[in-house]
């Protein structure tokens, strides 16, 4: 038993040095780097402004598109919370949502997004706001579908480009968006989240139930040393 708990720690240990690393890398390297870049993927031209998430480096961004591209969004009011790039933005749009309301804490992403909505044709229906979660969305149902891909690891943000990493202590950050997105959801209307399997899944997933809201896993893919999962959350 002294030797399972032992490798577990060491495990754990392990896990901590290599996400810092990789989070050391992907703030200055990434997120922190001058210049603007363009970039296609998931079939749009994507202009990356600095401190917004390149979805070129990250496997959640595409893989949470490609599923968005599998719903059937046709007249659907949608919130993408976490827009960045605006990259599930678009895709909900190409999959027929007639209302994106894109958020990103970050006026870099809002920034970008708008302008990635110009360029691929989507300004007509994707409006990017800046916002912490929904605080600047009125608190009324009016969302048939809610996008969350936010932030999967615990530990306070150095800045507000860092928030694209860094959920806060405790996902302190993150977790108020649960119950306002309930208010914000329609009778019918669903939250599509992806998370990974370097997030305190337990943690989160209580927080889901708190906020009265009943998620079932609808699809996970294994991406190098993570598992990337992809929850349906719906009114209890």
């Amino acid at each position: 038993m002294f030797t399972i708990l032992a490798n577990g720690a060491l495990r754990h240990s392990a896990n901590r040095v290599v996400l810092g690393l990789l989070h050391f890398i992907g703030y200055y390297v990434l997120l922190k780097r001058p210049g603007t870049r363009l970039t296609r993927i998931a079939g749009f031209e994507l202009t990356i402004r600095p401190t917004v998430y390149d979805p070129r480096y990250y496997r959640a961004p595409a893989y949470f598109a490609e599923f968005i591209g599998g719903l059937n969004l046709s007249g659907k009011t949608v919130a993408d919370v976490g827009t960045g790039s605006g990259i599930q933005a678009l895709a909900a749009a190409r999959a027929g949502a007639s209302r994106v309301v894109a958020i990103d804490v970050n006026p870099n992403a809002v920034a970008t997004t708008a302008a990635n909505a110009r360029a691929n044709g989507f300004e007509h229906c994707v409006f990017p706001v800046a916002s912490n979660l929904f605080l600047a969305i009125t608190p009324r149902p009016q969302f048939d579908v809610i996008l969350a891909n936010p932030p999967f690891c615990d530990g306070r943000a150095w800045d507000v480009a860092d928030r694209a990493w860094r959920a806060g202590a405790q996902y302190k950050d993150i977790t108020p968006m649960f119950d306002q997105a309930r208010r914000r959801l329609v009778t019918d209307g669903v939250m599509y989240l992806i998370l990974s399997s370097h997030t305190d899944l337990e943690f989160v997933e209580s927080v889901i139930q708190g906020a009265g809201l009943e998620a079932r896993i609808i699809s996970e893919r294994r991406v190098f040393f993570e598992t990337l999962t992809i929850y349906e959350l719906r009114p209890a």
